[in-house]
């Protein structure tokens, strides 16, 4: 498991003297330079030789059909009470809904990654939206809780590809002096589906029947095949083994059969978890996940329960409430992913070459304490509200706690690939699936964690859980990093 034939596809820097003269002429030609990292292949159907219109067009149709994996799987979260009484079961088991979409959205990327590698990204997105139309169609018209239940775990399957492999086309699009800019859009809707799903939706559960939260999820994903088709070109591309044929418009969007022909294994459909043995790796995802559980999965599945149960608001006010932490999620993203790459450009200056991935760390620090402040004002200002008198300082808390979360996912994400950047993908899928486990996990013992802790108690639980499982293990990952890796 250690290399596949597959890793054609990144050329290092330092090959740029064993490039042929007519290759150096065109990147300078494209590029007006050859100081470029990586190295572009020779043609335009390059994804590094696209113009920049063109790979952002292409960036944000990944991005947000990343961000419609989590915002499919919290869509129904302000419905829960329509749909038990509906389907004639518990809120509870209503809940298991999202909480099953949530443990297939990790899992299910392993499949999808070995086969992306092969056919191309295009072809699976494709895929992937005709099948999550289909299957939000099925869940419009399901006629009992088991129906339903299928038809979700469908749209999981199919739905999730880019909330995992993103990393990957980022990779395969983007410079590596610009690559945390760009990583952050992509983390940034992924975070984002979460929140903005329920704002949206609970104006929908309360107008009109729940039903039609799928029958627009359908909507929306026929939209995006639209776009898709038109302006969504493969960024896969092989740049060693591998002769190109045919114009830049065949190998862009008419490329349906196998790119790569490297045979299967099951050891490829592993790999992602065997990146796990890498402490580079496991270290800056386990302490992700635990900040995303407390940073946005608490927040946002535990609201509509402590909102409704304390205020007795609507399905519409409850989707209100993550109005803070959609903004705080975005002006994380300033720090995380634009400040990022400057603060980058800043280390090469000092030392005169581009600083060690570790240099990158400073400022998860920064993303570690907003996070603890923000779930600590959350639950004990929460906690500090008479009951039926809402304010608005637990909503300021979601929106720190929202920033930092967003932080913390762009630089540890970031500095996962680039210490294993031919691996960006595997990198990719296993932390996808490290996260979304972790939130699955989280519900089914948060409500306890209140019940007998209460939630000052529990604000001091969630702050120790970070500081044990994401603040020291960083620091221990600046000092030993270099070396691990």
């Amino acid at each position: 498991m250690e290399h596949f034939p597959t890793h054609g596809t990144y050329i290092e820097k330092e090959a740029i003297d064993q490039l042929s003269g007519e290759h150096r002429q065109y990147l300078l030609h494209r590029h007006g330079t050859l100081d470029l990292d990586p190295i572009p292949g020779y043609g335009d159907a390059d994804p590094y030789n696209w113009t920049t219109w063109k790979k952002i067009a292409n960036l944000l149709l990944v991005a947000f059909h990343a961000l419609m994996a989590t915002f499919t799987a919290a869509s129904i979260i302000p419905a829960y009470g329509a749909i038990s009484k509906d389907l004639g079961v518990s809120i509870q088991e209503a809940s298991y809904l999202t909480s099953l979409q949530i443990a297939i959205i990790g899992g299910a990327p392993l499949f999808w990654r070995p086969m992306s590698n092969r056919f191309g990204r295009r072809p699976i997105f494709i895929l992937s939206l005709i099948c999550s139309l289909v299957a939000n169609i099925g869940c419009a018209n399901s006629p009992s809780y088991g129906t339903m239940a299928l038809c979700r775990a469908i749209t999981a399957f199919f739905i999730c590809p880019p909330s995992a492999i993103g990393s990957g086309v980022v990779t395969e699009v983007f410079f590596k002096k610009e690559r945390a800019r760009y990583l952050g859009i992509w983390t940034l809707m992924v975070t984002l589906g979460v929140p903005l799903s329920p704002l949206i939706f609970g104006f929908v559960a309360t107008r009109l029947n729940y039903r039609w939260i799928y029958y627009i999820l359908a909507i929306i994903n026929s939209t995006q095949l639209v776009l898709y088709i038109f302006l969504g070109p493969e960024t896969r591309y092989i740049r060693r083994g591998v002769e190109h044929h045919g114009s830049e418009l065949k190998q862009e969007y008419m490329n349906f059969h196998r790119i790569d022909p490297t045979p299967f294994s099951l050891a490829e459909f592993l790999r992602p978890l065997a990146m796990g043995r890498h402490l580079c790796i496991m270290l800056p995802a386990a302490a992700y996940a635990m900040v995303f559980m407390f940073g946005s999965i608490i927040i946002t599945v535990e609201v509509p329960q402590l909102f409704e149960e304390k205020f007795e608001f609507t399905p519409a006010q409850i989707g209100l409430q993550f109005i803070g932490l959609i903004i705080g999620s975005i002006l994380g993203e300033l720090i995380g992913g634009y400040i990022s790459d400057h603060w980058m450009l800043l280390g090469t200056k000092k030392t005169g070459s581009r600083p060690q991935p570790e240099y990158r760390l400073w400022l998860s620090y920064i993303g570690y304490l907003l996070t603890i402040t923000g779930v600590v004002v959350f639950l004990v200002r929460l906690d500090e509200a008479p009951d039926g008198q809402w304010n608005v300082t637990p909503i300021v808390g979601a929106a720190i706690a929202g920033g930092g979360n967003q932080i913390v996912t762009t630089v540890l994400i970031t500095y996962a690939v680039d210490c294993y950047h031919e691996e960006s993908a595997s990198v990719g899928v296993f932390i996808t699936f490290v996260r979304q486990i972790w939130g699955f996990i989280g519900p089914f013992w948060f409500p306890d964690m209140f019940v007998n802790l209460g939630l000052r108690n529990s604000a001091a639980l969630c702050s120790c859980l970070m500081i044990g499982v994401s603040i020291i293990p960083t620091i221990f990952l600046q000092l030993k990093g270099r070396s691990w890796r």
